[in-house]
């Protein structure tokens, strides 16, 4: 029997989430919850329901995992325990110095309700976090390297779009290519914010608006821009959307150590993404993640769940025995 899958919001990731459920023949989506008026939502899967958000207690018995695709800030923090009283649920929350309180709140109220609620899911959080884990098992005395982009950040992206005299706005993340290559040459060298990366952006100005006043602000913000090299491109809205309509994103997580009784030999483990579409990538893996909670929720696991607990075969739509002749 298909896995039934609901998904809480239907934003870019909410959008990836039923696309990729398109391309998992064990997978089928039920329905889409929305705080928008359902009859003003219109979805891409013919024999979905779209419902609003209100109504998700008729749906208790209908839908194997809920997929709550709401923002990390605000939403998932209260939607991922509540929705887990009555679901499986998964999210992709990505406030990494939040995640052990969010892992408590949800593991508490999962316990109680004798569901599996995964968070954390994605790309960093979760595939990054996977082979640091790895990285750091296999080789214990190395450090750890990770690089994102070239992509676009959506929150620093926001983050210029607030600013008085900005119309419309997208910050590029990007490795310095220096600092990747001195990891990759096993100097494992000791690198600032600065000497990682570095952030271009493309902003186009409101009518009047000073453009070296906007520029000045950009370079100065703390906590986004004020400890990164960073330059700024005035350009047109309709250049904006013609070059920078996108979502990519991607990066590097690299593990650099040694091994021998003399610490004679060196070793480099490197994992990298390039993504067309950010959201689409951290939809499919959403989705993998959803097989898993609806398997270990069959074999009466409950509680809170992280990347780190589950075992790659749970990830599969194929058994132990066709991974073994096929992939092992």
């Amino acid at each position: 029997m298909n896995t039934r899958i609901g998904i809480l919001g239907y934003g870019n990731l909410g959008r990836g989430v039923e696309c990729a459920i398109r391309q998992n023949a064990d997978m089928e989506l039920a329905a889409v919850f929305t705080r928008r008026n359902p009859a003003d939502v219109s979805i891409l899967t013919d024999k979905a329901a779209v419902c609003n958000i209100a109504d998700t207690a008729q749906w208790k018995d209908k839908i194997d995992v809920m997929i709550i695709c709401g923002g990390s800030a605000t939403d998932l923090p209260v939607q991922t325990p509540e929705y887990v009283k009555h679901f499986n649920v998964i999210d992709s929350f990505d406030t990494h110095a939040r995640i052990p309180e969010h892992f408590a709140n949800v593991d508490a109220a999962a316990k109680a309700s004798g569901h599996v609620g995964i968070i954390s899911v994605g790309w960093d959080p979760g595939m990054f976090s996977l082979n640091r884990l790895y990285g750091n098992a296999i080789l214990p005395e190395g450090k750890d390297y990770t690089f994102w982009g070239k992509g676009v950040s959506q929150g620093h992206s926001d983050a210029l779009r607030r600013i008085d005299g900005v119309k419309n706005a997208k910050q590029y993340t990007i490795p310095v290519e220096g600092a990747l290559e001195a990891v990759r040459a096993g100097k494992n060298p000791e690198l600032t914010t600065r000497e990682k990366h570095t952030r271009e952006c493309f902003v186009v100005l409101e009518e009047g608006a000073d453009a070296a006043k906007v520029e000045q602000e950009i370079k100065t913000m703390p906590n986004y821009f004020a400890d990164y090299d960073t330059s700024v491109h005035f350009i047109s809205e309709e250049e904006l959307q013609k070059n920078h309509s996108g979502i990519p994103h991607g990066g590097f997580v690299l593990r650099s150590g040694v091994t021998g009784f003399d610490r004679e030999n060196r070793h480099l483990i490197e994992y990298s993404l390039k993504l067309d579409s950010n959201p689409e990538f951290t939809a499919s893996v959403l989705v993998a993640y959803a097989r898993a909670a609806h398997r270990l929720f069959n074999e009466g696991v409950s509680g809170c769940k992280t990347v780190f607990d589950i075992a790659p075969a749970y990830l599969s739509p194929k058994s132990g025995e066709e991974l073994r002749a096929s992939m092992l």
